[in-house]
């Protein structure tokens, strides 16, 4: 098992799961974790021990203010023997209100009415857990950018100009986060988490929306948003895009345009076992996720930046009989995605 006080020749696992840990109210995660007895919970400890990464960025968990429920999550890992002594998240914008009407359904307060969807303020917010500390004075919290500052922005039509005044772009966030590597070096992690691009109307919100919260990044790599410089080589563009490059409905040019950039390098995480998913365009084994609805979808990615030197990748996801597939199911729709990269010289 890796551990903080790593060789600076041996490589860096960064691994990323939508473990979908996300209750009705607020609270409601921290009790499952502390009374040790919710299955999911449970399920979502035993996959994280076996994945064994170094650096960990989970979506689709509830975010509480002192990150107690993440404070929790870290206690039982360490219990069952795999140490993240170093944890980070912002605010999400997920149940922050907003005070508008938002979704139109003549009342205001309501999930749809936030920032971004949530019952409560920080449903589905994201966590790092790391064994690498983050330079949390360095860290930087893109999710208060305004959609309507986006060049090129794909705003609905019809959203009235109060609401363009004040919507903010992020559903739930964009972050920079640079760890401190041995030997003083820096690795900038660059996470969000997308909304997905369906449940809505004609006027495509979520679908507009999707596609920007991609092209956000287009943007700051290139250089596009005089106020928000470009991050440092090297770094990680890491999340849940909630978008599958040639499956499944959205709108796809962000995400083509971020997976062709010279820049970038996107490993294709694959799992051993993928079942055949008729009907779908892409390769079943870079799924990670399946859906009723939709089958299995690739809606994570990890790419590094072009420097790093890539020693392989994957999705853990396994046959039915593997002793750690029922835990996997228990847990969540989505699988851990995981990229191994050398840790840059200081």
């Amino acid at each position: 098992m890796a551990s903080a006080g790593r060789a600076a020749a041996e490589p860096l696992k960064l691994a990323l799961w939508n473990v979908e840990l996300d209750r009705a109210g607020p609270g409601l995660l921290a009790r499952d974790i502390a009374g040790g007895k919710d299955a999911q919970v449970t399920a979502v400890v035993r996959v994280l021990v076996a994945l064994d990464a170094d650096v960990l960025l989970l979506t689709g968990f509830d975010y509480d203010h002192d990150l107690v429920a993440a404070g929790l999550l870290a206690q039982a890992l360490a219990a069952a023997g795999a140490p993240y002594p170093h944890r980070f998240a912002f605010p999400p914008n997920a149940g922050l209100q907003t005070g508008l009407d938002l979704d139109g359904d003549g009342r205001a307060g309501g999930p749809g009415d936030a920032q971004g969807w949530g019952r409560f303020y920080g449903q589905g917010g994201m966590l790092l857990l790391s064994r690498l500390a983050v330079d949390t004075a360095a860290a930087r919290d893109f999710s208060g950018f305004l959609w309507a500052d986006l060049p090129g922005a794909l705003l609905a039509p019809d959203m009235p100009a109060n609401a363009r005044a004040i919507q903010r772009l992020s559903s739930t966030g964009h972050w920079d986060l640079p760890l401190i590597l041995p030997g003083g070096g820096r690795l900038d992690l660059l996470a969000w988490h997308a909304t997905p691009p369906v449940f809505d109307g004609p006027e495509d919100r979520n679908g507009r929306r999707n596609h920007d919260e991609t092209a956000f990044w287009l943007a700051l790599l290139d250089g596009r948003l005089p106020a928000l410089p470009p991050p440092p080589a090297p770094f990680v563009l890491l999340g849940t895009a909630n978008l599958d490059p040639a499956d499944g409905d959205g709108r796809r040019d962000a995400i083509a345009a971020l997976l062709a950039r010279p820049d970038l390098q996107d490993p294709r995480p694959a799992a051993g076992f993928a079942p055949a998913d008729p009907g779908q365009s892409g390769d079943p084994a870079l799924d990670t996720a399946v859906f009723p609805q939709t089958g299995g979808l690739r809606v994570e990615l990890i790419l590094p930046s072009a420097e790093l030197r890539l020693r392989g990748a994957g999705v853990l996801r396994l046959p039915p009989e593997a002793p750690l597939a029922a835990d996997l199911a228990a847990a969540s729709r989505h699988f851990p995605v995981w990229v191994e990269i050398d840790l840059p010289a200081p």
